[in-house]
């Protein structure tokens, strides 16, 4: 971190350590999970889509399909329907049942680690691949979901829109042990106090830190 200014390392330490201290045990997925194919299914769902609305769709979803090889061989009409709710469900269900193959012809059922082989999973971004590796395979990413971009351009870690550049950017400057947790630590931020629509900024102990609560 030699090369990071001064001002944005400092800025780094005190937000990581006062969400460690806001935050102490957030390191959980949001997704109702057992397995790996399942988180991996559950986060191509969570695309435009709340977690609490996704976790509503896979309760009865996991029940019905109780196999890789059950998603495989859905009926796409049918899994449109089961998962209707989350939003661009022709797409969902295609890339769902078009990946259920990939992993049970290229990867024996099994599912891989390294983010090449996930994003080249259908409908799998960088998004779902970190997610699958921190959470299944707890190795170091960090997931870039709309809470991360939004509340990390309010901070003035980073000024991009873009979710790769955030991602890379974060990397740069965040010491590879909180690249997991800052994910979750910050989904409970703006699930509580930042929230999009109305920011409770007086009452944020980020706020000293934050670009946006200090009008930079």
């Amino acid at each position: 971190m030699s090369e990071i200014p001064e001002r944005l390392r400092n800025k780094v330490t005190n937000v990581l350590s006062l969400l460690d201290y806001m935050y102490p045990t957030e390191d959980k997925c949001y997704l109702n999970h057992s397995n790996a194919y399942e988180l991996l299914i559950a986060t191509m769902l969570s695309a435009q889509c709340t977690d609490d609305r996704v976790n509503m769709v896979t309760e009865k979803l996991f029940k019905k399909y109780t196999s890789l090889e059950a998603f495989a061989q859905a009926d796409i009409k049918e899994l449109e329907q089961d998962i209707r709710s989350t939003g661009f469900y022709h797409n969902k269900a295609k890339n769902i049942i078009t990946a259920a193959n990939q992993l049970l012809t290229e990867y024996n059922g099994e599912m891989p680690s390294d983010i090449d082989s996930l994003t080249g999973l259908a409908g799998v971004g960088r998004k779902t691949a970190n997610v699958v590796r921190t959470h299944i395979f707890h190795i170091p990413s960090i997931v870039v979901d709309t809470h991360v971009k939004r509340i990390s351009n309010k901070l003035g870690l980073t000024e991009s829109d873009d979710p790769v550049k955030i991602e890379f950017e974060l990397m740069d400057i965040f010491p590879e042990d909180h690249w997991g947790r800052y994910n979750t630590q910050v989904i409970a931020h703006g699930r509580t106090i930042c929230k999009a629509r109305k920011p409770d900024c007086e009452n944020c102990l980020l706020n000293k830190e934050c670009d946006y609560y200090n009008g930079k």
